[in-house]
């Protein structure tokens, strides 16, 4: 597992497995799939061609991940 961390737009990304060239093949933001959830519009879920979850990206990141670990991201890359 890596993560990444953009201070400028507070977005982490949790990579739970390397992404291939082309990246994801769709994203799901956590609203659309439980509405109850409070920090719904935070969460986007990356899944590659065969449905396996491959990454999160967690919007506004400073609200809810621990400091430690956004220190210690890494920044995104290009």
């Amino acid at each position: 597992m890596r993560v990444t961390y953009d201070p400028q737009a507070d977005a982490g990304y949790v990579y739970l497995r390397e992404i291939e060239s082309g990246g994801a093949k769709h994203t799901v933001p956590l609203d659309d799939l439980d509405s109850r959830v409070e920090a719904a519009g935070n969460l986007i879920l990356d899944f590659d061609g065969e449905e396996r979850l491959i990454g999160i990206e967690v919007l506004n990141a400073s609200e809810v991940l621990p400091p430690e670990l956004l220190r210690d991201a890494a920044p995104p890359e290009s």
